[in-house]
């Protein structure tokens, strides 16, 4: 429903977004990787530290069925709406729109009128994905100023090509398939824009017959995997330009633009190199003026991997005696200066200055599970913990991250093979950097695996933005 004033969780810089209140509660994706006994579910968390609640589960909106793999979901709409390349400012943030990889469903969430207490209104099933966007396995949701976008991994048989498509942000209906000269993009993963340029930026992973059983070791060593970024036209819907990272860099994951959108430039994570089972940070960025400007990238950041004894791994990794970082996300706080990096191998959080984006200085860190480590909460510090930091998700005012530790079913069971026990915590940030954990906060899931985070009103992943701070 349109309001007649623009919601007031959208704002017009990222600099009135960091201004925002506090947010209340989060929500969390629950999937159940067994596919029996408990069902699917986003999860409502109490993140108000007023609250009697705080750092419980305050409520969950189940799903019909337990086979979906939830992974990215996101708003319905968000500040993006106030832009001009199509403004639709009395659209109101209040729908999660939740994809699941395995099921391809799409499930419709209202958030109100009780933020605490969201209902489950629609189920997209897959044959009209299929049918309407030719796609599969929907991975990621970003609410753009036009619509709501959603990258697919495959097409409708589960290999390649995958995309984007999209749906209309009143009723939910799929409008169809973005692209419209694809150019050479097979493998699809991520996509970001930068609408002061008209540009969308987009990253690759795998099909889901790449993935869906986990890490392929033929695939991964002959370099098959996605590692390449893609530079599209905003407007017309056409593929621009190839910028491949090198085919020993697999993995090409997880995207984050600058905020200021006069700025054009953002960071991408890595997963694995295959020279020395490192994991890195790409800088993509626009160099020179207009009929001259061109897209580049460059590596800016390497985080090396730890030597381990064979009998401490999982047999993917035995016979490389090494845990990777594995840098399975990575989120920028609004302010464009702190970059985060999870490390769901070696079960590290790192903290970066990136305000100087061609040249990162590390910070902080903070370890929590891991492949061999198995660093404990400080809530907790007798008991290990598995998994590792995965999911980051960064408040708007960039003093509180939140983290979870499944990265994909299929995978989790070949990294960590005795079993991820889920978990959420957050940590508190200090304005010149350093991190430390709440140790008030630290929440424990039993049958079900916890994987994005979405918070009230909006977090650091989820606007983009019309003017600069400055304005």
């Amino acid at each position: 429903m349109a309001k007649w004033k623009p919601d007031e969780t959208f704002y017009t810089s990222p600099q009135m977004a960091m201004e925002a209140p506090e947010e209340e509660v989060a929500y969390v994706a629950m999937f159940n990787p067994k596919g029996s006994g408990e069902k699917d579910a986003i999860g409502v968390v109490d993140v108000d530290p007023k609250s009697k609640n705080y750092g419980q589960l305050i409520s969950k909106v189940e799903f019909p069925d337990s086979d979906n793999e939830l992974h990215h979901f996101g708003w319905n709409a968000c500040s993006s709406h106030l832009c001009g390349y199509a403004p639709h400012a009395h659209v109101e943030r209040r729908y999660l729109i939740v994809p699941g990889i395995t099921s391809s469903r799409i499930h419709i969430i209202d958030t109100k009128p009780d933020p605490r207490n969201p209902k489950l209104i629609k189920v997209i099933e897959p044959e009209e994905i299929k049918e309407k966007a030719g796609y599969s396995a929907p991975h990621t949701v970003h609410c753009g100023p036009n619509g709501i976008y959603l990258n697919a991994l495959g097409s409708a048989d589960g290999d390649g090509p995958g995309g984007i498509f999209m749906l209309d942000h009143d009723t939910f209906d799929i409008i169809g398939p973005w692209e419209r000269k694809r150019g050479d993009q097979y493998l699809s993963y991520d996509f970001w824009w930068h609408l002061g340029y008209d540009t969308m930026i987009t990253s690759e992973w795998g099909t889901p017959n790449m993935v869906s059983k986990g890490v392929d070791p033929e695939l991964l060593l002959n370099g098959k995997y996605g590692h390449s970024l893609h530079i599209w036209d905003l407007r017309s819907h056409d593929h621009v330009k190839t910028l491949d990272l090198g085919s020993e860099q697999q993995m090409v994951l997880e995207l984050r633009p600058a905020h200021n959108p006069q700025k054009a430039y953002g960071f991408a994570g890595v997963v694995l190199s295959l020279e020395d089972l490192s994991a890195s940070i790409f800088l993509w960025y626009r160099e020179g003026h207009n009929g001259e400007a061109e897209w580049k990238t460059k590596k800016v950041i390497t985080i090396p991997a730890e030597p381990a004894e064979a009998k401490d791994l999982p047999p993917l990794l035995q016979g490389f005696e090494a845990v990777p970082p594995l840098v399975t996300d990575i989120n920028l706080s609004l302010d464009d200066r702190f970059l985060y990096v999870s490390c769901w191998g070696t079960g590290e959080l790192r903290q970066y200055d990136v305000s100087d984006p061609h040249n990162p200085k590390f910070t902080d860190s903070l370890h929590i599970g891991g492949i061999v480590r198995r660093a404990a909460h400080p809530a907790t510090p007798d008991v290990p913990r598995n998994g590792g930091p995965q999911m980051v998700e960064l408040s708007r005012d960039g003093r509180r991250i939140y983290l979870t530790n499944s990265l994909y079913g299929p995978w989790d069971a070949q990294f960590y093979p005795d079993g991820i026990k889920g978990w959420m915590t957050k940590i508190d940030t200090k304005p010149k950097g350093e991190m430390r954990f709440d140790e008030s906060f630290f929440m424990e899931f039993d049958e079900l695996r916890p994987h994005q985070v979405r918070l009230q009103g909006g977090d650091t992943s989820s606007d983009s933005f019309c003017y600069s701070n400055k304005n």
